[in-house]
């Protein structure tokens, strides 16, 4: 038996428990990982709430988790790695755990931390992805809502390489270090379209919104295309024309193997806010539903 961390009721964080479990096996094309970091994602806690039960209704017990970064210790048959290569990818069937399965693992080089590692998965290809459905460009400019965030951030970085202007809307402890990052940084909050539209002079091509601080409306009338508007986080797209953007099919298998390339050659910024014993998973939510957490919060099983 090994150590996971379970929920068999929605809740409040306090629903986490440790459990005994059996540890997984690898199928065909999987691999089973000794979980070195698990990063804990915004998703999860929808998942833990019960926010997503009609959509996705939970089938208990649940190991959360969508990132891991570990050791493979044992490989199903076509398996895209071998025992004992350090390797990091989305899991499946949760990596709130000291063991879990990849499909496709991706390996892991010297120079990127195991914390890092963790935390670049989901938050990575997700900038990528919504960066390459909105068809930006270089010379355009793409306004990104929640900059300062762990997605929003490695979208601006993505995007300034790419020759992109970019503004991102931010809270004050993140005007510093997104303005650093290569954009121009506006404080969200009351007046923030005024606000970008002086800092953008000659206007905004794109919107990604990575905050879903209903910001939609407004950022469609400053694009004047709701096409130009993507979203990650406001259910509420539909209702203004605008597509909301989900993993899935859709998810380029080149992009997890760039963004590991340039994180481990430093030129992606990959923020670790702080990291906990697996035990304390409950804690990591509390922080990032009190707003404590400023990077990512990553389990250490």
């Amino acid at each position: 038996m090994s150590k996971a961390i379970t929920f068999s009721e929605y809740g409040a964080p306090e629903v986490l428990r440790p459990s005994e479990v059996a540890p997984p096996e690898p199928a065909p094309g999987q691999v089973r990982i000794r979980v070195r970091a698990a990063s804990v994602n915004p998703l999860d806690l929808k998942i833990r709430s019960g926010l997503l039960a009609k959509a996705a209704p939970a089938r208990f017990p649940v190991v959360l988790g969508l990132d891991a970064a570990g050791v493979v210790d044992a490989v199903g048959e076509g398996a895209g790695a071998a025992v004992g290569d350090e390797v990091l990818g989305a899991a499946v069937g949760g990596s709130y755990a000291e063991y879990a399965l990849l499909e496709r693992p991706v390996a892991k080089p010297a120079a990127l931390s195991w914390e890092v590692a963790a935390s670049l998965v989901t938050v990575g290809e997700t900038a990528s992805r919504v960066l390459r459905q909105l068809g930006v460009q270089a010379g355009q400019t793409l306004l990104v809502h929640g900059a300062g965030g762990s997605v929003g951030a490695i979208a601006v970085q993505l995007a300034v390489a790419r020759g992109i202007t970019v503004v991102g809307t931010v809270g004050e402890h993140a005007v510093e270090r997104v303005t650093g990052l290569g954009a121009t940084a506006v404080r969200y909050g009351d007046g923030w379209a005024e606000r970008v539209r002086a800092a953008a002079s000659e206007g905004v091509d794109f919107v990604f919104d990575a905050s879903g601080a209903g910001v939609l409306a407004d950022s469609v009338a400053l694009t004047g295309d709701s096409a130009h508007v993507m979203t990650i986080a406001d259910m509420s797209a539909a209702e203004h024309g605008v597509r909301f953007s989900a993993g899935g099919a859709d998810q380029s298998e080149d992009a997890l193997p760039q963004l590991v390339r340039l994180a481990a050659a430093g030129e992606l910024d990959v923020p670790v806010w702080r990291t906990y014993p697996l035990d304390e998973a409950a804690a990591a939510h509390r922080d990032i539903e009190t707003r404590r957490a400023k990077g990512k919060a990553v389990l250490l099983p």
